[in-house]
């Protein structure tokens, strides 16, 4: 693919995550997206078959960036408990800073269509929840590594989620804001948990 296909795709999964993020799959059409990008809907069909195609394209490309990072962490050869740890760090800084991304992750909970979130969990996710759950089973091996590893990544993604109403809860602080601290006080519950479970 030359270089102005090449990024011509590009800007549209750009701007398809940003629309299918704010509002949702099914309220978003060809035509909306080819308007977002400026070419015409049938010149978007060159790219992608259809816009499930493209959904699905935006969504792995997108996590595609972010789970190399990730996936270094969890295979270099730190102790289990650090690489824990820096993935925790990693992910939640990743997560804080593209909000259209999980956005468009809780969109897609909230659908819940059967054949996207069972293309999403064998595409796009399967590897690094695989590499997450092995860690787990590393750290503790009698707990249920399955739960474990979604809590791992459910707490970081609820913490962040609920930003917006944090702000009018008792004993809300400045600094549960910060990616840092939502990350070792998340590693520190983890820990608590899976040492003693």
């Amino acid at each position: 693919m030359d270089a102005v296909k090449e990024n011509t795709r590009q800007i549209i999964i750009d701007s398809s995550i940003k629309l299918f993020a704010q509002f949702g799959y099914a309220n978003v059409s060809v035509r909306d997206i080819a308007d977002a990008v400026g070419i015409k809907p049938a010149s978007l069909y060159y790219h992608f078959d259809n816009k499930q195609t493209l959904y699905l394209a935006s969504i792995k490309e997108s996590f595609s960036l972010k789970a190399s990072g990730l996936s270094e962490i969890l295979q270099s050869q730190e102790p289990a408990e650090i690489r824990l740890k820096n993935y925790i760090y990693k992910f939640t800084a990743l997560a804080s800073e593209d909000e259209p991304f999980c956005r468009l992750i809780q969109r897609e909970m909230l659908d819940g269509d059967e054949q996207r979130m069972q293309y999403l969990a064998e595409k796009v996710f399967k590897d690094q929840f695989d590499a997450l759950d092995l860690l787990v089973i590393e750290i503790n091996p009698q707990c249920d590594s399955h739960m474990s590893a979604i809590s791992i990544l459910s707490l970081v993604l609820y913490h962040l989620e609920t930003t917006p109403i944090r702000y009018f809860l008792k004993g809300h602080k400045k600094q549960h804001n910060q990616a840092e601290f939502i990350a070792q006080h998340v590693f520190n519950l983890l820990m608590n948990g899976l040492l003693k479970s």
